[in-house]
């Protein structure tokens, strides 16, 4: 396969993935104990995100990649262009509304220096830090593993092309460099920098590098296949039996003392290494094998959702989704209001409130997400890799 070759099922996939942590943190309590250990566990719409992330930059940047400063200067620009304008404006957005009308306590997490936190949200410094990884666009804390990705994913390439076997080492490296950053700083209170495994494994590249390192692995797979669509689609179910059994197992840990089962060691092992094998296979099926699965991924109007992601997982929680969340809350008791004064009672009996309200909730959200890709992102994404940031001015 080509390295530009557009795959329209993975950008299927990667609405599913934002639908998965949205579901994760829509849980409801008055949900059944099974559903809600289940939804518990969908935070792995995250690893789908990183996992994938490997792959695509592998796929696009292996075979050019070189360590000449043009060369990094057009690539920064391209992941400027993808990932930061709707961060930034969502994230000015939501500290400018915050100095205005005050707000959620988690936009600044106790701390009284909102200035240096909105800063360092701006510059993804805070998801360094365990004690202000939630702040700001509180989900953005992904984005800091994600940027380091791509700043050191040309060093990985240029290591793998001299070694076969940095695909293997390299991750060993960096988690043994995390394990000695948290012995370290773990004596000290700065603000959580690397304050205990749990942080470094489940909210910094240097824990959860494994899942970029699987999706780079698959892509030098894909890269070197060059055969036709495989006629059964075996990957693709062995896949998502192995997503189901890693939901599985981190859904049976007892939660004493913590809120997911991907807070305990089993959790993160799980989370970190078994669950991103399962997405590999996925992926791979997804990739290389017709079924009805691959062409509901690539339908036209996943490929909307798809493309619409990034948004609907920065606004899924935060001041638009608690916009939504207001409105469509008052709208649910009027209606609910509305059927009891109307005799209807056998419709609200069967008709549960807060799937209503979810369902209202993640159909607007959806809409907004569109509204803002073809307004904003989308423009200014192809601005921005048109334009000359960054190039060198000729003399």
């Amino acid at each position: 396969m080509k390295a530009n070759s557009y795959i329209p099922a993975l950008t299927g996939v990667r609405a599913i993935a934002a639908f998965l942590v949205f579901f994760h943190h829509f849980n409801q309590l008055d949900f059944p104990f099974p559903l809600r250990r289940t939804l518990n566990e969908f935070h792995m719409g995250v690893t789908m995100f990183f996992l994938l992330s490997g792959f695509l930059i592998c796929m696009r940047y292996y075979d050019t990649c070189e360590l000449s400063e043009n060369w990094f200067r057009k690539y920064i620009k391209n992941r400027i262009a993808r990932i930061y304008p709707m961060y930034l404006i969502l994230t000015l957005v939501t500290f400018g509304l915050y100095f205005m009308f005050g707000g959620e306590a988690s936009v600044l997490n106790g701390f009284d220096t909102p200035v240096v936190i909105m800063l360092m949200n701006v510059f993804f410094l805070r998801g360094f830090f365990d004690d202000l990884k939630f702040t700001g666009v509180g989900q953005g804390w992904s984005l800091t593993v994600e940027e380091s990705f791509y700043f050191l994913a040309p060093l990985f390439f240029m290591q793998m092309k001299k070694n076969k076997k940095a695909i293997v080492y390299l991750p060993l490296l960096l988690l043994s460099i995390g394990s000695v950053l948290v012995l370290i700083f773990r004596n000290f209170t700065f603000y959580g920098f690397f304050g205990n495994f749990t942080f470094m494994f489940l909210y910094t590249f240097l824990g959860r590098c494994v899942e970029f390192f699987i999706g780079m692995g698959l892509a030098l797979i894909i890269l070197k296949t060059n055969e036709n669509d495989r006629k059964y689609p075996v990957f693709t179910f062995l896949g998502i039996f192995g997503i189901a059994g890693s939901i599985g197992i981190m859904a049976s840990i007892p939660l004493n003392g913590i809120e997911y089962g991907l807070y305990h060691p089993v959790g993160i092992i799980t989370n970190n290494l078994v669950l991103p094998i399962g997405i590999a296979f996925f992926y791979f099926g997804v990739i290389k094998e017709g079924s009805i699965i691959r062409k509901f991924l690539s339908s036209a109007t996943m490929q909307l959702l798809g493309k619409s992601s990034y948004i609907f997982y920065l606004i899924h929680i935060g001041v638009i989704a608690n916009f939504a969340k207001v409105w469509t809350r008052s709208g649910v008791d009027a209606f609910y209001e509305w059927l009891e004064n109307n005799n209807y009672d056998w419709l609200s009996e069967h008709l549960n409130d807060s799937v209503l309200f979810i369902g209202i909730v993640f159909i607007l959200l959806n809409l907004v997400s569109i509204l803002l890709y073809k307004t904003i992102e989308e423009p200014v994404n192809l601005y921005i890799r048109k334009s000359r940031l960054l190039e060198k001015k000729l003399a």
